[in-house]
């Protein structure tokens, strides 16, 4: 029974001995993991200080296949591309409603993070995809390699692009009146928005084709077209409509957007919108 004991004492004590062995034997060397932090760059430190630092967004630049649709052809954009077009947003986007609404507006209500992508989002229905809005939190940017800062038309339909997604984020904090919008125009919207002529969506009431597509892009249009345009531009949409019950139709748009900026958000939006043309001029003369 003592041998037996003392069996069992050597096979433990063996058995532990093998044990420490194999462990050490196991343990890993040095970790192959690059922990160090990258290196920051001039544009980094410019993104930093003019978009992470004031509103809290980040602008992702460099290339994440989890933050596009690897289904279609896109790509990360230049690098020269870069800081001119976030320069763009900033004085005309977010200096606008800095100005207007407050230094603290844009910080409490924005997408955290802002993508950008070089190329074109080509739809199979002919149509193009300017930008993305995704649950508030992110906003995606196409076509950044081919904004022009000289060319007002282009800067326009660019800057057009994150109007109108910040549009859409506003009405999630804060949901316009959609049943007296849905009254102003009742079976005119259309899936096949992209086929329609835009002459006759404007004599409908529609102040481009794409907001017939339903109500909440209606509202996103409107106010972004108003936004993106000078007082004589968009004077002159209002005078090429050639049907009055249309015209009158984008009055009541019209009216029912400057009533949401005041009431939900306490903003003029008139004066919101001399500020973004105010800003547009600045960037396209400089």
């Amino acid at each position: 029974m003592k041998i037996l004991k003392q069996y069992k004492a050597i096979l433990f004590v063996a058995g532990v001995l093998t044990f420490g062995a194999c462990a050490h034997e196991d343990q890993p060397g040095e970790s192959q993991l690059d922990y160090s932090q990258p290196q920051k760059t001039a544009l980094d430190n410019w993104i930093s200080t003019n978009y992470l630092i004031p509103y809290n967004i980040n602008a992702q630049y460099k290339w994440n296949q989890n933050t596009v649709d690897n289904n279609r052809f896109l790509f990360p954009p230049m690098i020269s591309s870069v800081q001119p077009a976030l320069d763009v947003v900033k004085q005309i986007w977010l200096d606008s409603y800095t100005k207007i609404g407050g230094a603290d507006f844009v910080k409490k209500i924005a997408p955290r993070e802002i993508v950008l992508v070089g190329g074109v989002n080509s739809n199979t229905n002919g149509t193009r995809t300017l930008g993305i809005a995704d649950s508030g939190q992110r906003i995606t940017l196409f076509e950044v390699d081919y904004l022009d800062k000289k060319s007002r038309p282009n800067v326009t339909e660019f800057i057009h692009t994150i109007q109108h997604e910040y549009v859409h984020i506003l009405n999630q904090n804060k949901p316009f009146d959609e049943q007296a919008w849905q009254k102003i125009s009742p079976g005119d919207y259309t899936g096949t928005w992209h086929l329609e002529v835009l002459e006759d969506s404007r004599n409908l009431g529609f102040v481009t084709n794409y907001a017939r597509n339903n109500i909440i892009e209606d509202f996103a249009e409107t106010a972004s077209t108003i936004l993106t345009s000078t007082k004589a531009e968009y004077a002159a949409i209002l005078a090429s409509i050639t049907e009055e019950s249309g015209r009158q139709k984008l009055k009541q748009k019209e009216a029912l957007v400057v009533q949401y900026y005041k009431d939900a958000f306490n903003i003029d939006f008139y004066a919101l919108r001399d500020q973004a043309e105010k800003n547009t001029n600045n960037v396209i003369n400089n």
